[in-house]
């Protein structure tokens, strides 16, 4: 019964890093996926597929 306990505290903890991460980095995500949309992939001419 330990472990799983522990497991879902860890799953908790990196749910939680994941979801604070996201919100500190927002308007960075959010910027770049602007640029995206307005001018397309930086290395496009390069992909392979």
């Amino acid at each position: 019964m330990s472990r799983a306990a522990e497991e879902g505290i860890a799953k908790a903890i990196s749910a939680e890093k994941t979801r604070r991460w996201q919100e500190e980095n927002r308007e960075a995500i959010e910027s770049s996926n602007d640029y995206v949309r307005r001018n397309g992939l930086p290395l496009a001419k390069y992909r392979l597929f």
